[in-house]
């Protein structure tokens, strides 16, 4: 079972499809669509069918940053343009490089 955290819990949402669209999409579109934290659960009792696919751009080559559209006076940039190995590096290790629990 896969739960999503909202208002503060994970919650279930039962006979869903769910699109997790992840970090990238959250920073190139300036925080307009939310990359949501998640998590799944066994259950023994009931057949899940779960399909993860990763798509990563090259780690030192491409910047992520938001997309000129997403940005104005009025709207400034939420995110500062990083790598995405300075993305992952940031969102996995604090600055004492302990893994983030």
């Amino acid at each position: 079972m896969l739960e999503i955290f909202f208002a503060l819990l994970f919650k279930c949402v039962p006979d869903s499809l769910i699109v997790h669209i992840g970090d990238t999409i959250e920073i190139l579109s300036n925080g307009k669509y939310k990359s949501v934290l998640h998590r799944g659960l066994v259950n023994k009792e009931k057949v899940r069918i779960c399909w993860a696919v990763f798509c990563e751009p090259p780690e030192e080559k491409i910047i992520l940053k938001p997309l000129p559209e997403t940005v104005s006076e009025g709207e400034p940039s939420l995110f500062l343009p990083w790598t995405f190995l300075q993305h992952i590096e940031h969102k996995l290790f604090r600055k004492n490089n302990d893994l983030v629990a």
